[in-house]
Formats: structure tokens, C-alpha cells, sequence
């Protein structure tokens, strides 16, 4: 370990004394501190923006003034996605799933304003993010750094005296990893202080920051073993820089673009039209809350004179029409959780598909740890769709039973053609006020810890690999003799 150390500070003074690596790793840091101040500065807009405009959108609903509730369910209110301090080092599909759903009666709306849609087609090729410098520039980096490590000492015919010394190939090839991992390390930097930032603003996201933190550690150790190992197992130093900037573009660029292609054709999506289209077939099928003459609203009718044992509809002790509201509503909202649990297991098979692609990729397993660290993943999306059905259905159907308790049967029949049963039918404006807000729950530390748990296996099983690959490399150099 000893020598291990020794050719570690040698080959950290020749990297220093290089202009080039110097330069290289200046504009690697202010491509980090850059990509970390803009990220966050963006990300800190952008959260109090939606957070003002979901108290905006809380009080608009609470101010309406005395009406008819089934207006009222119309008028509907909205729903924005909020995003944690975390969201700033790794955005995942934020940029691309939409962040406000419109929530109304007799309907589930798509998320909307996703800034993917907003924005030109060059957002699709990358932002300048900390986990973008992390998954794509720092590994270029260490392999302009790392390529010719070992191979420049069998060019300068310097593993002989090497050798002589007592240096051993496994020590050779330890001393120079740890000269590589000390500059990735220090690449890191600009990102850990970040996340240490990050957990002192917001202390219930340190598990998170501590996960992101660990998973590029992991990430940019496999790739310091493989640049040295390959470095040793090349003859020529040229040979190493084309096979791991091949290694490098095929990892990075190549297989997340194929695994995300091949995803969506395994698993096709359907458009939103198709599912549309579907979805209003089947609405038909239900029945129609709205057509007296419906057949299932017929028996609905029956069933209620029934269960309360009066002959009209006008000796019911509570409104029909608001009846009528909540069991239609009760209804169509179980056809939407159908479909959008349908839509959600197709996009998970897709999510599945593409995490299978981590064995040809280690920057798939990081980049999946840190979007579901920073609840940036395709998870904490469906769950606040989830939550957000959850509350507009609770919503509609508070209405509807004001509809139903709070507006006269025989006022609401007439509302539409006399004016007093019209203003009798309205309800008093403190109902709005009491419905509560909506408050999106985020996944905890352990959910998300759950979620990364086999990219964190990944990421080890690549780390065994570099490292076997290492200890091939110290074989054949062992076998080359002095």
C-alpha cells in the first residue's frame, strides 16, 4: 500500500504540473458550481412560483361568492406539482410530465404546462444540471485524465525500472486509481457542498442528498478502475483513448437513448386521443347522469324511491338532482383511476425495461438513484396524479352532497326560469372556505431508499466488474514479466 501511495502523489504532481489537465479540471469545477448556482436559482424560482400560485388558485376558490354548488363544480380549482430543494441537482421528468392539473366534476384532466412543451427541442438534449456534469462531463473528463496512466509508463519503457524498484503491477495500477478517484473527488466538490446545502435548508431531505451523494461516488469510482484497467491492458496509450471514448459515448449517450427507444415500442403508450376516445366510449357505457331516460339512472331512481320509501322523487327527504351528482361522480371517477392506473403499469413495464439496460450502463443505475432521491422520478409524478384524483373526487363530492342536503329539490328544479328559485337555490359563501386545500405528500426518505435499492445493487455490480477487469490487467502485466 505503501508504494501504492508513492505513485499515487507522483502521478498527481505530473497531472498538476499538465497545463492541459489543469485546464480541463478548472473548467470541469465552473461547469459544477455553474450548473449547481443556475440549477438551483431556477429550481428556487420556479418552486416559489407554483407555490404562490397554489395559494393564489386556495384563495380564488375559498372568495367565490354565494352559488349553486353544482357551479361550483365547475368552476373546479387547480392542482400544482411542488418540487423539493433536492429537484435542483437532478430535475428528472419534471421538464416533461406538466405540473398543473386543472380539477373539475365529471372529468380528469391531463397535467399541463410541462416545460418540454414550453420550450424549443434542444431542452430534450441535456440541461446543464449538476447530475448532467456528473453523469456525462466528469467521466469525459477522467478520461482524457486517466487514458494514458498506464499505458505511457510500458511506451516509455518505465515498468521495467518499475518493477526493479519493487512495484508491483497491483500496486501500479492502486497507486494510479487513487491518483484518478482523488481527482474525482475533487471534481465532485462543487456537488457536495451543494447537497450539504441543500440538507441545512430543508434537514428532511439529508437521507436524499446523502443517497445522491453515495451513488455518484459509486458511479465515478467505476469509472476510475475502468479507465485504469483498460489504460493497463492497452499497449499503446492511443489505443486506450479511442476504446474508452468509444466506452464512454456508448455508455452515456448511446444506451440510455437506445434503452429509451426500445421501451416505448416494447411497451407502447396509447395517445392521448386513443385513450380519450376509449375512455368516452366506456363513459357512455355507464350510463348518463345527465339524461333522465338513462336506463341505469332509471334503476338508480327506483332504487332510491326504494330505499326511502317514498313514490316521487319530490317527497325525498334530500335534493335528486345532487343525488343523482354523487353517484354519477362516483362512477366516471372509478373509470378514471381505471385508465390511469392502466396508462401508469404501461409506463411502469417502460421504467422496467429501461432499468435492465443498467447492465450495459451504469449511468442508467445513477441517474434512477438520484431522480428518485430527488423525487424527480416517474414515482413521485403518478403519486401526485394520485393524489390530486384523490382530492378532486373528495371535492366534487362535498358539492354534491351540499347539492344534495343544502338546495331544495323543487327550488332547483325551477332555478332555471325564475329568478327567486334561482337565488334560493344558491348556498352561502363560508362552504367554499371549509372544503380543505390541496396539499401534495411527498414519498418519505425509506420509500425512496426502496426505490433506488436495485440501482444501488447495480452500481456495485459494476464496480465488481471494473475491478475484475483491474485484476485482468494486473495478470497480464504480471505475465509481460520485467
Amino acid at each position: 500500500m505503501k508504494r501504492a501511495i508513492l505513485v499515487a502523489r507522483g502521478e498527481l504532481t505530473l497531472l498538476l504540473r499538465s497545463r492541459v489537465a489543469a485546464l480541463g479540471l478548472g473548467t470541469l469545477l465552473a461547469l459544477s458550481a455553474i450548473a449547481a448556482a443556475t440549477s438551483y436559482a431556477h429550481m428556487a424560482g420556479e418552486r416559489s412560483v407554483r407555490s404562490a400560485q397554489q395559494q393564489a388558485t386556495d384563495d380564488l376558490f375559498a372568495a367565490q361568492p354565494a352559488r349553486h354548488p353544482h357551479r361550483v363544480v365547475h368552476y373546479g380549482s387547480f392542482a400544482h406539482r411542488p418540487l423539493g430543494v433536492l429537484a435542483a441537482f437532478d430535475p428528472g421528468v419534471d421538464r416533461y410530465t406538466g405540473t398543473t392539473l386543472y380539477l373539475e366534476g365529471h372529468r380528469q384532466n391531463a397535467a399541463a404546462f410541462g416545460a418540454a412543451r414550453e420550450s424549443s427541442g434542444l431542452i430534450r438534449f441535456g440541461e446543464l444540471t449538476p447530475a448532467f456534469v456528473l453523469q456525462v462531463l466528469t467521466p469525459l473528463l477522467l478520461v482524457f485524465m486517466g487514458f494514458p496512466m498506464v499505458a505511457r509508463e510500458r511506451e516509455n519503457g518505465s515498468l521495467v525500472p518499475l518493477r526493479a524498484l519493487g512495484v508491483q503491477p497491483g500496486e501500479l495500477l492502486l497507486g494510479k486509481a487513487l491518483a484518478l478517484a482523488a481527482l474525482a473527488a475533487l471534481a465532485m466538490l462543487p456537488t457536495v457542498a451543494a447537497l450539504a446545502a441543500a440538507s441545512l435548508l430543508a434537514p428532511t431531505e439529508a437521507i436524499g442528498a446523502g443517497m445522491i451523494a453515495l451513488a455518484y461516488a459509486l458511479y465515478l469510482l467505476v469509472w476510475v478502475v475502468l479507465i485504469v484497467a483498460v489504460s493497463g491492458l492497452c499497449h499503446r496509450s492511443r489505443t486506450a483513448l479511442v476504446t474508452l471514448v468509444a466506452v464512454w459515448a456508448g455508455m452515456t449517450i448511446v444506451v440510455p437513448r437506445l434503452a429509451a427507444d426500445i421501451a416505448s415500442r416494447t411497451a407502447p403508450q396509447p395517445s392521448r386521443i386513443e385513450n380519450d376516445l376509449a375512455l368516452q366510449t366506456d363513459l357512455r357505457r355507464i350510463g348518463d347522469s345527465h339524461d333522465p331516460n338513462d336506463p341505469f339512472f332509471a334503476d338508480f331512481r327506483r332504487r332510491t324511491l326504494q330505499q326511502f320509501g317514498v313514490a316521487r322523487i319530490e317527497d325525498l327527504p334530500l335534493n335528486y338532482r345532487g343525488l343523482v351528482s354523487l353517484e354519477g361522480e362516483a362512477l366516471t371517477s372509478r373509470l378514471f383511476v381505471q385508465y390511469a392506473l392502466k396508462t401508469m403499469g404501461i409506463q411502469r413495464r417502460q421504467v422496467t425495461l429501461m432499468d435492465r439496460f443498467a447492465v450495459l450502463s451504469p449511468a442508467l443505475a445513477a441517474r434512477r438513484v438520484s431522480m428518485a432521491a430527488a423525487g424527480t422520478d416517474l414515482e413521485n409524478h403518478w403519486r401526485f396524479l394520485q393524489q390530486a384524483e384523490a382530492f378532486r373526487f373528495d371535492m366534487v363530492q362535498r358539492l354534491n352532497r351540499l347539492h344534495a342536503e343544502a338546495v331544495d329539490f323543487a327550488d332547483d328544479s325551477a332555478r332555471s326560469r325564475d329568478a327567486a328559485s334561482e337565488r334560493r337555490s344558491r348556498v352561502g359563501a363560508g362552504n367554499w372556505a371549509a372544503i380543505p386545500d390541496f396539499r401534495f405528500v411527498p414519498d418519505t426518505p425509506a420509500g425512496r431508499l426502496a426505490a433506488a435499492g436495485n440501482s444501488f445493487g447495480m452500481l456495485l455490480a459494476w464496480l465488481c466488474l471494473a475491478l475484475a477487469l483491474g485484476g485482468l490487467a494486473a495478470r497480464r502485466m504480471r505475465a509481460e514479466g520485467p
